[in-house]
């Protein structure tokens, strides 16, 4: 298959900022890792740039191969850092974060998928940062209840959770250990636990779905109640990984948050480099200011 040239639109400048480094710096300095620099985000200049950065706990290493996904594949043999919890948190106070994102790698050789872990990464930002809104992208704890009320309880601000594409590509791009269903069961459930709670999903274009299976995804998850929706275009991190069907026009993107919007979703992220996680503080405080 030829490789598609990517479009202008997506061609990004890099521009090294003070931001940028005192967002490196820190990070490092706490010994973190960031969906940032494992997944090789292209938003990352931007990103860092205003000092906004998705923190990556439970390690490194994936459990799960999805297709789509650069971060490293392996087994972390059951191995926790107790002390990173803590360490997020004070890199949170000292970057001075009003928003902040906290995903992770699947950890299927832990009893609760690190739904402990998250748990105490979220009391602990809270405790040092009280004014600071939380965001989690959680894993699906293979489909563990026990493992999500963990994370629920302590009361994030916003649970997300991403379908990443379509249902008929799910068995092609996703891990087999992964599943559409599953995903979708996982947010309907944070929602039976917490009505109040606020819940996002996120999508990936240019895999090889069609128009109208967006438009069904989207459904789907507005059946499961879920608030937020981004869309973005799929960038393939190298030649080995799932290739790029297609990249998406901005007009698509467009038509497509109109879509979402029609069918209740409470905010809409669509555009070539949406990220599910990309400045999500800006898009998130803004709806609050104008009282979503």
């Amino acid at each position: 298959m030829a490789v598609l040239r990517k479009p202008p639109w997506l061609r990004i400048k890099v521009l090294y900022t003070d931001g940028m480094r005192e967002t490196s710096r820190t990070i490092h300095s706490h010994g973190l890792h960031t969906v940032c620099e494992e997944a090789r985000c292209p938003n990352i200049y931007e990103c860092w740039g205003s000092k906004t950065a998705t923190f990556l706990i439970l390690g490194d290493i994936c459990t799960r191969n999805c297709r789509f996904c650069s971060v490293a594949k392996g087994n972390p043999r059951g191995k926790v850092d107790t002390e990173e919890p803590i360490r997020v948190a004070r890199a949170v106070k000292e970057l001075g974060l009003r928003y902040v994102v906290v995903t992770s790698v699947d950890r299927d050789d832990l009893p609760d998928g690190g739904a402990s872990v998250y748990a105490e990464t979220i009391r602990s930002i809270r405790r040092l940062n009280p004014g600071t809104i939380i965001e989690v992208l959680i894993p699906d704890f293979s489909g563990s209840l026990e493992a999500l009320k963990k994370v629920v309880d302590a009361k994030p601000n916003v649970l997300g959770h991403n379908i990443e594409t379509v249902k008929r590509l799910t068995p092609v791009v996703r891990d087999r250990r992964a599943g559409y269903e599953l995903s979708l069961k996982v947010l309907k459930a944070a929602k039976e636990i917490d009505p109040g709670i606020i819940t996002k999903s996120g999508i990936m274009l240019g895999l090889g779905e069609e128009y109208e299976e967006v438009v069904d995804a989207l459904r789907d998850l507005r059946r499961v109640d879920v608030d937020i929706v981004t869309i973005g275009q799929y960038l393939m991190p190298s030649p080995k990984h799932y290739p790029v069907i297609e990249y998406v026009s901005p007009d698509v993107f467009k038509k497509l948050e109109k879509e979402a919007y029609s069918l209740g979703f409470k905010y809409v992220a669509s555009g070539p480099r949406v990220r599910s996680s990309y400045l999500a503080g800006e898009y998130f405080i803004e709806k609050i200011l104008r009282g979503m």
